[in-house]
Order: C-alpha cells, then sequence, then structure tokens
C-alpha cells in the first residue's frame, strides 16, 4: 500500500471510528450521570456544569482501533505509546471519578498526580536510555544527553502532560491545538522515515479520533474529554515526541501549550509573593476571556499560531532533511 494512502486511510478510519463510538459514549457518560463540576470562580462557564465528561475515550479508543489495523514491522515502540496514553488515561479516570462521585472539581491532589506521572516516566527513562538512544533532534542537529537524557524525560513527561491538562479548559481548545500540533508531527516523522513512519501513523490515527470528539466537544460542547482525556493526549504526544527524539520541537509548534503553563506559573508564583495578580485568571485563556473575547475567537487565534509554527518547523524539517 502506497504510505501516503496508508496514513489517510489510517486518518479515515479512527474518524470514523470516534464518531461511531462518540454517540454511545455521550449516552453511557448521560446515563452514569459522568457530569462535570465547574470552578466556582469560572463564572464565565457556570451554564456548562452538568456537562458529561470523560469523552477523552472517544479519540483515545479510534486512534487505538484505527491504527491497530495498519501496524506491520517494527511497531513495538507504537505499542508503548499507545500503552503510556493508556496508563496516562486510567490516571485520570480515577481523578474525574473521584471528581464525580464526590461532586466536586478536584479529584486526586496535585501530589497524588505527580506521583502518577513520574512512576510512569521514569519507567520509559530508563527504557529510552538503555534501549532507544539519548540523543535529541532538532532540525537535523544532534544533542546527546547521555544519562541526563533520563531525568529530561521525566520532566518531559510530567511538563506536556500537565501544560495538556491545562489547555483543557475551553470548547474545542485543546482538541484542535493538538490536533494540528500532532498534524505537522506526523508529516514531519513520516518525511525522517524509519521507525518514525510508524509513529507518524500513529499520529495521523490521533488526528482522526481527535476531529471525531471536536464534533461533539465544539462550542457548545455536550462532552468534555476530562483529566481521562487531557492526560491520555499529554502522555501521547511526550511519548510521540520521546520515542522519535524530538522533543526539542515540541516548545516551537506547541507554543501555546507552553504558553499556557508559564502563564499558570507566573500567576501562582506571583500571587504567592505579592497577593496581586498578572493576569485576570489564569490559564491565558481565560485571562482573554476575562478580556472579553469569545471563547471561539480564542480556540481560532489559538490553531491559527500553532499552524504558522508547524508550518515554520516542517519548511526547516525539509531543509535539514533536504528535501527541497
Amino acid at each position: 500500500m502506497n504510505i501516503v494512502i496508508k496514513y489517510l486511510a489510517v486518518f479515515l478510519i479512527s474518524l470514523i471510528v470516534g464518531v461511531v463510538l462518540g454517540f454511545p459514549v455521550l449516552k453511557i457518560c448521560h446515563k452514569l450521570k459522568f457530569s462535570q463540576t465547574i470552578l466556582h470562580y469560572v463564572d464565565k462557564h457556570a451554564g456548562k456544569s452538568g456537562t458529561p465528561t470523560m469523552g477523552g475515550w472517544i479519540f483515545i479508543l479510534a486512534s487505538i482501533i484505527g491504527s491497530a489495523l495498519f501496524l506491520r514491522d517494527d511497531y513495538f515502540w507504537c505499542m508503548l505509546i499507545l500503552l503510556v496514553m493508556l496508563f496516562y488515561g486510567l490516571l485520570g479516570f480515577l481523578d474525574d471519578f473521584i471528581k464525580i462521585r464526590f461532586h466536586q472539581n478536584e479529584g486526586l491532589k496535585p501530589y497524588q498526580k505527580i506521583i502518577g506521572q513520574v512512576g510512569i516516566s521514569l519507567v520509559i527513562a530508563l527504557y529510552v536510555y538503555f534501549k532507544v538512544g539519548t540523543s535529541l533532534d532538532l532540525f537535523g542537529l544532534k544533542l546527546d544527553l547521555g544519562f541526563w537524557i533520563i531525568p529530561f524525560i521525566i520532566f518531559f513527561y510530567v511538563a506536556v502532560t500537565n501544560s495538556v491538562n491545562l489547555l483543557d479548559g475551553l470548547d474545542g481548545l485543546c482538541g484542535n491545538v493538538s490536533g494540528v500540533y500532532l498534524l505537522f508531527m506526523g508529516i514531519i516523522l513520516a518525511l525522517m522515515g524509519g521507525v518514525n513512519g510508524n509513529i507518524a501513523l500513529l499520529c495521523f490515527s490521533m488526528v482522526g479520533g481527535l476531529i471525531a470528539f471536536i464534533l461533539f466537544n465544539g462550542f457548545p460542547a455536550k462532552i468534555f474529554m476530562g483529566d481521562t482525556g487531557s492526560l491520555a493526549l499529554g502522555g501521547f504526544i511526550a511519548s510521540v515526541a520521546v520515542f522519535s527524539g524530538t522533543e526539542l520541537i515540541l516548545p516551537i509548534i506547541g507554543l501555546m501549550y507552553v504558553l499556557t503553563a508559564l502563564s499558570d506559573i507566573l500567576q501562582v508564583l506571583h500571587y504567592k509573593r505579592t497577593h496581586k495578580r498578572i493576569f485576570k485568571m489564569a490559564p491565558l485563556h481565560h485571562h482573554f476571556e476575562g478580556l472579553g473575547v469569545h471563547e471561539n475567537r480564542i480556540v481560532t487565534i489559538y490553531i491559527v499560531i500553532t499552524m504558522v509554527l508547524g508550518i515554520a518547523s516542517l519548511i526547516g524539517y525539509l531543509f535539514a532533511l533536504g528535501v527541497v
């Protein structure tokens, strides 16, 4: 099968599977009353209280089913990526379940989440150190971290998963930005070839699953991805970068992840020191909401920025790989 047709096929199948799964997932979440409790200080979202959550299972299952139909040779790393996604998804599921069971917005304690995230990432870091390699790639330039790849990967997983989790604050925001990010990462990895070709297939499969999810999550959202979805998606995105050695490209194409996390960190640190706020509300997308920008416009701006950075990064890799 022609490789381009293969990538297109896995995208379409994941999209179709996601749409088909979306309706029963939505119905089950309604029936079991898996609904979201909105933070009391996010007053603009008060009307969203009671919206079903845990919708992340739509793209989690769609991406697994879609990619499983096409993975052939050298797919062990891809299986690990999907397994890591599932483990992070289960951690998020536990967090969501506690929120729903006790009708609150706080599930697992922050330290409990961190312990779970560090535990999963430590296993992956050790595997990468002994079996995958210690080099990072940025536009064809190699940086060998040696032993330091272990703490770097642990930090990377914690940073990425929490950044993706924080970005999940507006209808369609996290799904759209992540879909665009993974689309460009898929193209870049496909051009790099080798084992990365299979990882690219996972990316296109996830893009299809995310588009299916966005059909249910776009404004006004019928279902949220929940921590089940955002942690699974963060684990997937981090794993794609780690197993392809492209961690350094994530802060470029995924700039909105970085700004989202930084805005939250700066807000907390500044408030603890001065009892004053830098932003009207953190993360950054809530600050824009506070300025009166409609969430649809915020989502559009985030998508466009990610697309522009994706195109620029793709051009950089085209030159680095000698394609142009």
